[in-house]
């Protein structure tokens, strides 16, 4: 099971990361013709957001799998490994699970509600919003299920290797 939810986070997290190339290259697009033609784009702002809340929402669970969360290890430091690892375990179930579950639930609500009004930007192009808030709701389970793989590992005491 470790290792299915390790795969479709790297997956997911390497498919999403070429987002950030067509981000960048929309935004300088915009900014030549803007700053060179003085003929700015109508749509290039509102799909810039688009993608950025792609990228951004959707490597959740990417960064969790490679230890990118910001940890506060200050007080468990000096704790033995077994310690440390029954403090994460605890800090998941009480922390990570309830935040995560409430992010899916949240999500699925506020996606669903977006789908069904056919829910569009308000900027100078019409933007279907509804995809991006279904992508939140997605990444919530993909965030929920990292969350999964690294208490097993943590019960199970095993570092799976990076791919």
């Amino acid at each position: 099971m470790i290792k299915v939810i390790d795969g479709v986070n790297e997956i997911v997290g390497r498919i999403v990361s070429v987002v950030a190339v067509i981000f960048a290259a929309v935004i300088i697009y915009d900014v030549i013709l803007r700053y060179v033609f003085n003929e700015p784009t109508r749509w290039a702002f509102d799909v810039s957001k688009q993608l950025f809340g792609f990228y951004f929402v959707l490597l959740g669970g990417y960064a969790l799998r490679h230890k990118a969360h910001v940890r506060v290890d200050i007080l468990t430091e000096n704790f033995s490994h077994r310690t440390q690892r029954i403090v994460d375990v605890l800090g998941y179930l009480i922390f990570f699970f309830p935040f995560a579950w409430v992010f899916l639930t949240r999500s699925w609500d506020f996606a669903l509600r977006s789908w069904n009004q056919a829910e569009v930007t308000y900027g100078a192009i019409q933007m279907p919003v509804y995809p991006l808030k279904m992508a939140m709701c997605a990444a919530a389970a993909l965030l929920l299920l990292q969350g999964v793989s690294e208490v097993l590992k943590l019960i199970l005491d095993r570092q799976e290797a990076k791919q």
